[in-house]
This record gives structure tokens, C-alpha cells and sequence, in this order.
């Protein structure tokens, strides 16, 4: 039998190379409404799904893929024989393959004028549910949620196949995927409702003081949520500063996962900014790339480390005077070896505690409470556009992708320099943008020379790129949106640098 994808898309691009990459490989097509609409435009085979599953749509299309068929499909363990008997005994094929992106939910309440019908219209059902279910059984299904997934799938697909490792990596943004649009609903919703806000929220601990000595403070958490249930394994009380630095530190590093089959990384920061970022074969060499970006600022730092740590790990942490480390899993060795460091604060944080946190941010203004979402949606390069003459090579979009990740995690306004998965020069918080440029290139010194930089809001004037071009940077990526964009964009043409814009701003404040 031939293996079989099902495609489901809202956003269309990419489809039609995806299929023929697909049916290169032998697979079947099914598909639903528009994607199959566009699949035979093409020229391209495929098999509805109602004619799949025998079953028309209903409720004017709001029921197309929530069938047996489809879901037996997707759900059923390929080395479980009860569940081949079940398929057998219903007709099911097993579908092999997901394809789903979901309905445009928040490009329709974009729009403030939008209606609260059209808006409910727009919240998908069918799709959250088929990427689910495909990611839950991952060891047999693989699942896409976004174009920018397909280039790497189709490579692996012609080269040894889809192994578990990139399974389970897909399985884990399509999570983040649903996680992220579900998180989207509820705030709109929220603000339909205008609810009244009500917290409450056991004290867990009396802190020393707060941001300084004069300033009492208390640290309110529910038990088992979030930092509430981190453990920590050894070192002093933490402190007012050191949660807020930790907050910041693990909103860095999971960018990049978090917990088994993470991408290892580690964020070294101080007051709130990361000095410090890096990928790596493993948490030691992360780490080692991540102080060896600024280690005269890594001094008395915070660390935060996506992947368990060891005992090479362990030996990097003991090397300079740090406040706090954050991690997944702490080994045994590890734990030995930092326990010469008494003072050292380690906190252990599971990825379950981390994912049980609420989706909306708080923060206190005199008489009230501002909540907002967090700005932890998985980046989408669906948006993004070359709109420089030259092209940016692979490697310099591997390090734009890295700068764009980091910058949305230093204060505004915010300039990153980064090359190789390794940050090498960062501008927080000036009052202009160019003031954070000369901070970041100042300090990449010699090593901006090849690299790329991020800026985490447009540039309202040509100086930024001209600046970073005096310094060798070859690439920059920025939001786009400035009545300027033309000079900038010009600047890069004149100086060969290449210029990305994604669309979408990551202002901290």
C-alpha cells in the first residue's frame, strides 16, 4: 500500500512543491476544500477527503475532517496489533504524513473592525485536532505546520527518510503551534468578554528585599506551576533580581526547545539582557560558545541551559562567579561537582511545570495591572521577504534566523550581531536605535566582520545599515514598516548587503 499524506492549508505557500515531493516518493494525496482545489489546478492527483471518507462536508464546511477515517488514520500505532486489526476491520488506511496550517485566526482579528461573528468563524476545529493528534503519535506520523518546514522534510524525504529525531522536533512546534493559537483565542476572547481579573496566589516565600535593599518584597506562586515548580537543589534564597533574571534567561533559551530532544543551548544574562547566546553539539559546548561571547559580562551572571546538564557542563558553570543556573535536569555528576560551589543557586524546571504556566503576561502599573500574551509564538517565516537586489546565502539566513530569535528577548531598542548560532555582539535599550548598533557592533569588534544583524523594531533612517556595513556585517533582518524602508532598502542594494523584513515587530519593554 501507498503511504499516504493528508494536506489541509490555510496559507498556500509551498503546497504545490511540497506534493510533488510528496508523490515523488510514492505518496497518495488526500486532501480538503481549497488545498485540494489548488492541488488539481496544478495538474496534480489527488483524492478528497469526502470521497476518502465517504462522507460529505456538513454545517457549510465547519465538518470535513473530523471522521474515523481520517482520524483512525492518524492515531493508530503502526506496532500495535489491536490497532491494525481495528483499521483492517473499518477499511482505514494509515495516513503517514499531516499537513496542516490553521485557520488565519489572528490576521482576521487584526483587523479592528472585524466583526465577533466572522472572528468565531475563523477559529479552526478540524485542524488543531488533525495536528495533535499526528504529533501525538509522531514515532509513526509526521506533521508540518508551516511552509517554512517543507525545504528540510523534502530533503530528508529524498535522502534517508524521516527519522525519529526530526519527528519528534516537528512534533514538538506543531505543540507549540496549537499551543500558540489556542493562546491567541483565549486573549481575543478575553477582551470580547472584559472580564474582571481575579488572582490569587499563595506566598511561597518572603524575599530579602526587592530590585534594592529599602524594598520589601514577596514572592506569590501556585505550587507544581511554572517557577513554582522548580526545585532548587542547592545554593542561597533567590532573591527579588534573580527571579526576574531567570524569568528572562528561560524565555531566551527556549527559543531554541526546551527539555528531550531541544537543540542545546544556553543564555548567559544580566539585568535582564542576555550578554551571552549560543547553540551546540550538546549543553558543554552551548555553554562554552554562550560565556565565550562576552565573559567579562558573563561575570556574576544568570544561566539558563535548554538540554540536561553533565559533568563537562558542570566543570564550565564552576569556571567564574555566577548567581543562578536553570536547567531541565541537573545529572549526578553535575550535581557533585557544583556542590564545591555552595552558594551557587541551581534550579531544576521541567518542561511539565513550564507548559502547565498560563499564557498571559502580568505587570503592575500605579492602581492596576496591565495582562497582555506572551511573545513566545514559535517564529514564522511564512511573512518574511528578500527585499534587498541580493539574496542572502543559506548560511546567512541560518544566522538570521538565530539573530531574529535572540533579539526579541533584549530590551527595546535592540540590536543583536550574531554569526554561526553564537551572539557576538548585543545593543539593549538605548533611546535611539543606531545608540544599541554601535553598542552591539562596538562589541563584536573583529568578529562582525561576516556576520548578520537583527533589529528588533524598522529602521527610521538608512544610519543603522550604513553603520553596520562599516563594520562587516553582510546581512540585517528587521521588521520592515518604516516611511523610510526605501533608503534603507537602497543603502543595502548600494553596499551589497542583503535585507530580510518579516512583518512583524518584538518591542521590550
Amino acid at each position: 500500500m501507498a503511504p499516504t499524506a493528508l494536506l489541509s492549508v490555510s496559507n498556500k505557500e509551498g503546497l504545490v512543491p511540497l506534493a510533488e515531493g510528496l508523490l515523488a516518493a510514492g505518496y497518495r494525496l488526500i486532501s480538503s476544500g481549497g488545498t485540494a482545489a489548488a492541488l488539481q489546478a496544478a495538474g496534480l492527483p489527488v483524492t478528497k477527503v469526502a470521497e476518502h471518507t465517504g462522507a460529505p462536508e456538513i454545517l457549510g464546511g465547519r465538518v470535513k475532517t473530523l471522521h474515523p477515517r481520517i482520524h483512525g488514520g492518524i492515531l493508530a500505532k503502526r506496532s500495535e496489533p489491536s490497532h491494525q486489526a481495528d483499521l483492517a476491520a473499518q477499511g482505514i488506511d494509515p495516513i503517514d504524513v499531516v499537513v496542516v496550517n490553521l485557520y488565519p485566526f489572528r490576521e482576521t482579528i487584526a483587523d479592528p473592525s472585524v466583526s465577533f461573528e466572522t472572528a468565531i468563524e475563523n477559529i479552526d476545529i478540524g485542524g488543531p485536532a488533525m495536528v495533535r493528534a499526528a504529533a501525538k503519535n509522531h514515532a509513526d506520523v509526521a506533521v508540518l505546520t508551516s511552509p517554512s518546514q517543507y525545504p528540510a522534510f523534502l530533503a530528508a524525504l529524498a535522502a534517508n527518510g524521516i527519522g525519529n529525531e526530526l519527528r519528534r522536533q516537528l512534533a514538538l512546534e506543531a505543540f507549540q503551534h496549537t499551543a500558540s493559537y489556542d493562546g491567541a483565542i483565549s486573549s481575543w476572547l478575553g477582551t470580547q468578554a472584559a472580564p474582571s481579573l481575579k488572582l490569587e496566589l499563595p506566598a511561597r516565600q518572603s524575599l530579602r528585599y526587592g530590585e534594592n535593599p529599602h524594598q520589601g518584597a514577596t514572592w506569590y506562586s501556585a505550587p507544581a506551576i511554572g517557577w513554582g515548580g522548580a526545585s532548587q537543589l542547592q545554593g542561597k534564597e533567590l532573591s527579588y533580581n534573580n527571579l526576574i533574571d531567570l524569568e528572562a534567561a528561560l524565555a531566551t533559551v527556549r527559543e531554541f526547545g526546551y527539555g528531550p530532544g531541544a537543540q542545546s543551548a544556553a543564555v548567559v544574562l544580566k539585568h535582564t539582557n542576555p550578554c551571552g547566546v549560543a547553540t551546540g553539539l550538546g549543553t558543554a559546548e552551548a555553554l562554552t560558545r554562550a560565556l565565550d561571547a562576552d565573559r567579562l559580562s558573563a561575570f556574576g551572571g544568570i544561566v539558563a541551559l535548554n538540554t540536561s546538564v553533565d559533568l563537562v557542563a558542570a566543570e564550565q558553570l564552576t569556571s567564574l562567579f555566577l548567581e543562578c543556573v536553570v536547567a531541565p535536569v541537573f545529572g549526578a555528576e553535575a550535581r557533585t561537582h557544583l556542590a564545591a560551589k555552595a552558594n551557587l543557586r541551581l534550579l531544576e524546571l521541567s518542561p511539565e511545570a513550564i507548559g502547565q504556566a498560563p499564557r498571559q503576561q502580568l505587570r503592575s502599573i500605579l492602581g492596576g495591572v496591565l495582562v497582555q500574551e506572551f511573545d513566545d509564538q514559535p517564529v514564522d517565516e511564512g511573512g518574511w521577504q528578500v527585499v534587498s537586489e541580493r539574496q542572502p546565502s543559506s548560511e546567512e539566513m541560518q544566522d538570521l534566523r538565530f539573530a531574529w530569535r535572540l533579539v526579541r528577548h533584549v530590551r527595546s531598542n535592540a540590536i543583536t550581531v550574531a554569526k554561526s548560532g553564537q551572539s557576538l555582539g548585543i545593543g539593549a535599550g538605548q533611546m535611539n536605535r543606531v545608540g544599541s548598533a554601535k553598542l552591539a557592533l562596538e562589541a563584536a569588534a573583529e568578529k562582525a566582520k561576516g556576520a548578520v544583524l537583527a533589529s528588533d523594531g524598522f529602521f527610521p533612517f538608512d544610519d543603522t545599515v550604513r553603520l553596520a556595513a562599516s563594520h562587516g556585517i553582510t546581512a540585517v533582518i528587521q521588521p520592515g514598516g518604516s516611511v523610510r524602508d526605501a533608503d534603507s532598502i537602497a543603502a543595502c542594494n548600494a553596499l551589497g548587503l542583503a535585507m530580510v523584513v518579516t512583518g512583524r515587530r518584538h518591542f521590550l519593554h
